[in-house]
């Protein structure tokens, strides 16, 4: 072998990690002991450290070992620029309390978006472009849009494989008395394979409402749940008998909203209390153990987002006047459902995670890392 390739391959051989240890001890060390929260600060110590961060590896490493930890990742809107960012909620290692960090790394065209988590991965719809967003590395690349124009869109993944678009769609144009052209809409459902990375074809469902709002939609139990924002109604639809149906009055009873799913429960909180609604039972209660304290640190909030933060917990995110200025809290609760079927909840933390008030809040989504 020459001496000139005997350089190149030097050279194109990554340094160990860790000089004592094999790398693939040293995967093993990072993903099995290292906390989620220690990455950022593990990936300055070298270019290799940095490169095992950003590693599909690395997250496949914890997967196998059973240690996928939840990420909760937000979409804030600036009142300013109405330009939105993507932020990462991120327990800091000194104090150990929250706080949204952006991420600089990822850029969203659009103020108006859907944004729905898949795994470690964000799937972002708007109505410029569509997106994944690789929560691992913390990059994007573009997915094929939506085939057809939607209206009124709601967007969910269901059993981690599907994302289903339903909205109001242009079926075909109608030319009237006079040559004027009338667009003729009807409720349609559109599937993207996530491992195929394709749309399926356009499922046209002549027993859909037309013109409704969506105010909120979650997964329950298989089955896709939206909240109408005009006259309040629920309705259902079940992917696997492509069946569309009204709810009944008890889920119909609250303005749910901001509400997120966790152990096939929803919960949603209405500035009064933590709301819970079990499909199963067909029916509302509240939420166990929590007192006052929501009470006084929700009072005079515009409204809250929940957000699954993994297995029976949540994060409930909300504005407040604090110190003089308009802040963004974020409470971790832990869930507890006791003989009976009562739910509990026990505060977790309760952190100001954004000191700047000129954010709206427009989105939250749980990933696993």
């Amino acid at each position: 072998m020459s001496e000139l390739m005997e350089q190149f391959l030097a050279l194109s051989v990554s340094p160990p990690l860790i000089p004592s240890l094999p790398d693939d001890i040293t995967v093993d060390i990072v993903a099995a002991r290292v906390p989620l929260n220690h990455y950022p600060t593990l990936s300055h110590v070298s270019k290799s450290f940095r490169k095992l961060i950003a590693s599909p590896k690395l997250y496949k490493r914890r997967s196998q070992l059973g240690i996928t930890q939840h990420r909760v990742y937000a979409v804030l809107q600036s009142r300013k620029t109405r330009a939105s960012s993507f932020y990462i909620l991120h327990r800091k290692v000194d104090d150990c309390s929250n706080r949204l960090v952006v991420v600089r790394s990822i850029t969203l065209k659009s103020s108006c978006g859907n944004y729905v988590p898949v795994g470690s991965k964000v799937y972002v719809f708007n109505d410029e472009d569509a997106l994944s967003i690789d929560c691992t590395s913390h990059t994007s690349q573009s997915i094929p849009d939506i085939p057809q124009r939607m209206a009124y869109k709601v967007v969910n993944v269901v059993d981690e494989k599907k994302i289903y678009v339903i909205g109001d769609s242009v079926c075909h144009v109608v030319k009237e008395k006079g040559g004027m052209l009338r667009e003729t809409w009807k409720k349609a459902v559109m599937v993207f394979d996530t491992q195929t990375q394709l749309w399926e074809p356009k499922l046209v469902k002549e027993d859909m409402f037309l013109g409704v709002l969506w105010s909120d939609s979650v997964v329950m139990d298989g089955k896709i749940y939206m909240k109408d924002y005009s006259k309040g109604n629920s309705f259902v639809y079940e992917p696997d008998e492509r069946k569309w149906e009204f709810m009944d009055e008890v889920l119909n009873s609250k303005a749910w909203k901001g509400a997120c799913v966790v152990d096939n429960v929803l919960y949603y909180h209405d500035l009064r209390a933590l709301r819970a609604y079990d499909p199963k039972k067909s029916c509302w209660s509240v939420v166990n153990g929590l007192g006052d304290f929501l009470v006084a640190k929700t009072a005079r909030s515009r409204w809250c987002h929940a957000v699954n933060y993994g297995k029976e917990k949540l994060a409930l995110f909300f504005h407040k006047n604090h110190d003089g200025k308009e802040v963004i809290f974020c409470a971790v609760i832990a869930l507890e459902r006791r003989q009976g079927g009562e739910i509990w909840g026990q505060m977790e933390s309760c952190d100001v995670v954004n000191e700047d008030g000129l954010f709206d809040m427009v989105k939250f989504v749980t990933v696993s890392l």
